[in-house]
């Protein structure tokens, strides 16, 4: 433990760097809350236009205010209940953008829930406090796994049961439907993302196929330039050596000779035009890598003069091809990622295979020198879409002597109902999608 880091004045120093932070935030947001709202949705990786963001902040903004309202006149203000329940929604939208806060499905359910619960404890006719569950219930659904989203549906459930059996609540009946509907819209928009992502790697498999057949055929380009200039050559070599060997004719074996130069030069030229249209990358030719060839693959860097301290731990057998590959892919990247931002750094790469999900984590130093900054290339991007399309996460951000790459995905574990119920709404979706290409 490192006492020095909690001395008053270290404290002190965090605490200002934190204030500098929030006030560049603050005007970063104030100058173009638009743009801003668009940089916090893409760091997210959900994949979500920035308008959907703010119009799910609008709509709990509004429904918050009106149940604020609806007790002022009331009578109940001045209230510290129906205050702090605002507070608690504010809290949700722009504060979280200038923070540079991610969106936390459960942080976010107990935020709204507390605030609905400080409403309701102060009833009111017709009361609007309710929808702020509907809201919430959508969002979760968009954005976390089907477990977490059916967790937190329940709970608010459970919420509307407990103030409905102890004080009356107009409409009790429709804000459950209402939850109810809200969360499968919700799963509709996450099983399209995420259908989105598997679409995008199918197209990635296509374009991959179009390429290998289109290296197949230069080759039998190739074969057929080679084939035909060879021939003729070889029919020009061949006067050559009959003119030389019985005419004696000299003149003729030279020019026989020149056009075989002459077609050779055109060949290479033609061979090699078509060559270089192959490129490097041929089509695969060995299996997928897996977490078994994590080890190689830090090995690899190693060799290359990279510092790496590697640990595995858990039982390698649970982890199903498609999970190894993406454990692969993340390493590689993340190692590619150090070795390009941050040459001469020290490395350390942990892999934990629990019950229910795995956990991936890279974490490097900085050179002196070196910024800790966010890269703008593919990579992240790519590492968070391949992730969600296995229903995983990953944060890619600064610490306090580097870098860090966490990753977390799911095993093939779930719970049976929530499983029944996945099942259930993939095959709908699926039939929604297929029935108009049935008819097409």
């Amino acid at each position: 433990m490192n006492v020095t880091s909690a001395t008053p004045a270290a404290l002190g120093q965090e605490l200002l760097e934190g204030l500098r932070r929030t006030g560049a935030g603050f005007r970063r947001f104030v100058r173009n809350p638009i743009a801003d709202y668009q940089r916090w949705v893409e760091a997210t990786g959900f994949d979500y236009p920035a308008s959907m963001a703010v119009l799910v902040d609008l709509m709990l903004y509004t429904v918050a205010t009106t149940a604020f309202a609806q007790r002022v006149a009331a009578g109940y203000f001045p209230s510290v209940f129906a205050v702090a329940a605002l507070l608690l929604v504010y809290v949700t939208g722009p504060p979280c953008i200038i923070l540079d806060f991610k969106p936390r499905p459960v942080l976010l359910a107990g935020l709204t829930m507390t605030a609905v619960a400080l409403f309701l404890m102060q009833p009111v006719p017709l009361d609007a406090a309710p929808l702020i569950l509907i809201v919430i219930a959508g969002e979760i659904a968009a954005i976390a796994r089907t477990a977490v989203s059916v967790a937190v549906g329940v709970a608010m459930f459970a919420e509307l049961m407990f103030f409905g059996s102890v004080r009356h609540i107009d409409g009790l009946t429709w804000f459950a439907l209402g939850i109810l509907f809200a969360w499968f819209t919700g799963q509709l928009l996450n099983y399209q993302r995420r259908y989105l992502y598997q679409e995008r790697d199918y197209q990635e498999v296509r374009a991959q196929a179009a390429a290998v057949e289109e290296r197949r055929r230069i080759a039998r380009e190739v074969h057929d330039v080679i084939a035909h200039s060879l021939s003729i050559t070889l029919l020009h070599v061949t006067a050559a050596r009959h003119a030389l060997q019985t005419d004696r004719d000299v003149d003729e074996a030279i020019d026989a000779l020149s056009d075989a130069e002459r077609l050779g030069r055109q060949a290479m030229a033609d061979i090699r035009r078509t060559v270089g249209l192959l490129g490097e990358r041929s089509g695969p030719q060995r299996p997928e890598p897996g977490m078994e060839d994590i080890g190689e693959l830090v090995s690899d860097f190693i060799r290359a003069g990279m510092e790496i301290d590697f640990r595995s731990e858990g039982d390698r057998t649970e982890v199903s091809a498609a999970l190894g590959l993406a454990l692969y892919r993340v390493c590689q990247e993340s190692l590619a990622n150090v070795a390009k931002h941050a040459p001469g750094a020290r490395a350390q790469v942990r892999i934990l295979v629990h019950a229910r999900n795995i956990d991936l984590t890279v974490v490097n130093t900085l050179p002196a020198g070196a910024l800790a900054r966010p890269g703008r290339g593919m990579g992240i991007s790519g590492m968070r879409q391949r992730l969600a399309a296995l229903g995983g996460t990953l944060t890619s951000e600064p610490t306090a002597e580097g870098w860090q790459v966490r990753a977390r995905i799911p095993t093939s574990g779930q719970w049976p109902c929530v499983a029944a119920a996945e099942h259930g709404l993939r095959t709908a979706v699926q039939a929604i999608i297929m029935k108009p290409q049935e008819g097409v």
